[in-house]
């Protein structure tokens, strides 16, 4: 009944109170309305319209795989969404419907759009030019996917203390995200640090990593509505999770600490939007999360390729299109190389092909302190 012109203001109304009422293990409130504030009917509004979203999001994905067309994926290490719960309204046509509803329980549409936390995943033109991208992909109904890293802290708070700015952390998902959908049947594992080791199979020299550490990358998923119509794409955020939640043997040991320093290690891949690269350790946290989020989304990408059999490596650039959001998600085009050389066996002519003809680059500026570069002993 989502996108029916004649759907009643009633309907919307019990919509919304339904998400009020559900448990919460379902995600949503658990509240009565002796509880229910502002801030709960934000909460409760986004829920009911994520879930006809979801629908539509369901319908999309089925009906490109049915169809099979060339898909986009847009990686970017910035995504400013803004607001989404007003932006969806607007997609689907129904603002005035839902002012209507919630003003049948007491409350004012504009006040529940001011209970919204903006997503702190970008801090310019780069992560706003990324989600107006993603918002005119689905309105065109381009068959496309966004992906980058769901930050826990995002761009900084700015308060005024003593007569002085000051930054503060911005941690917007101290409520949670009502529009965000967890993967965790999709997760991938990403590999750091080891070694590389030669070997030979069918008389070809081949490589493999060795003796490395393993994080792994929890999806979360956004639908993505488009104006006027029912096509709904999807943005994957990459949370880095560790493989191993806790050390039992250096906890018996003593050593507290010790103990969640591989968990602490891992989460602190996706804490932070660009974290301070004037140290080494700065510099090495940085590539880490570009690499996190690049080997993450080549990973699903591939998948979701070999999943139809109608699909071979030849023509793989026919089927996928990678679009670079400036320099940080260059590490990219090497990395599907190394997954169609060590991972697929590819000859390296054919792989390099292939490469060369998947991706497509968006240049912001060529000013030197923009353009990144890294030590070699880094990578």
């Amino acid at each position: 009944f989502f996108f029916n012109d004649t759907a009643t203001t009633e309907i919307y109304t019990r919509s919304i109170v339904g998400s009020v009422r559900c448990v919460q293990e379902t995600d949503t409130l658990a509240r009565t309305r002796f509880n229910f504030d502002n801030n709960g009917c934000y909460y409760a509004t986004s829920y009911s319209i994520r879930d006809r979203l979801l629908e539509s999001w369901n319908d999309t994905n089925l009906h490109m795989y049915k169809e099979d067309p060339k898909r986009v994926y847009y990686l970017s290490l910035e995504f400013l969404l803004g607001r989404m719960l007003q932006n969806a309204l607007v997609n689907i046509d129904l603002e005035g419907k839902y002012k209507e509803a919630l003003g049948d329980l007491g409350f004012n549409l504009e006040d529940v759009y001011e209970e919204e936390v903006d997503p702190g995943l970008g801090n310019g033109g780069l992560g706003r030019l990324a989600a107006c991208f993603l918002d005119s992909l689905s309105t065109l109904e381009i068959p496309a996917w966004g992906y980058g890293i769901r930050y826990n802290y995002g761009i900084f708070k700015q308060a005024i203390r003593d007569g002085y700015q000051v930054e503060l952390p911005d941690y917007w998902l101290s409520r949670g995200n009502p529009w965000e959908i967890e993967r965790c049947d999709a997760t991938v594992n990403v590999h750091f640090y080891g070694r590389v080791e030669k070997y030979n199979e069918g008389g070809n020299e081949r490589f493999r990593l060795a003796d490395y550490d393993t994080v792994q990358a929890m999806p979360y998923d956004i639908p993505i509505p488009g104006y006027n119509t029912f096509n709904t794409n999807n943005l994957r955020l990459w949370r880095a999770c560790p493989s191993t939640e806790f050390d039992f043997r250096s906890f018996n040991a003593g050593d507290y600490f010790g103990a969640v320093k591989i968990k602490q290690k891992a989460e602190s891949i996706s804490s932070v939007l660009y974290p301070n690269d004037m140290s080494y350790e700065g510099k090495e946290l940085r590539l880490k999360q570009e690499y996190f989020f690049c080997a993450a989304t080549l990973n699903d990408i591939v998948r979701r390729f070999k999943k139809s059999s109608r699909h071979t490596w030849a023509n793989f650039s026919e089927k996928v299109s990678i679009q670079l959001n400036d320099t940080h998600p260059a590490i990219a085009i090497a990395e599907l190389m190394r997954i169609l050389l060590d991972d697929e066996k590819m000859p390296y002519p054919e792989a390099f092909n292939i490469v060369s003809q998947t991706f497509s680059y968006t240049n912001h500026t060529v000013l030197p302190e923009a353009l990144e570069k890294w030590d070699v002993a880094l990578l």
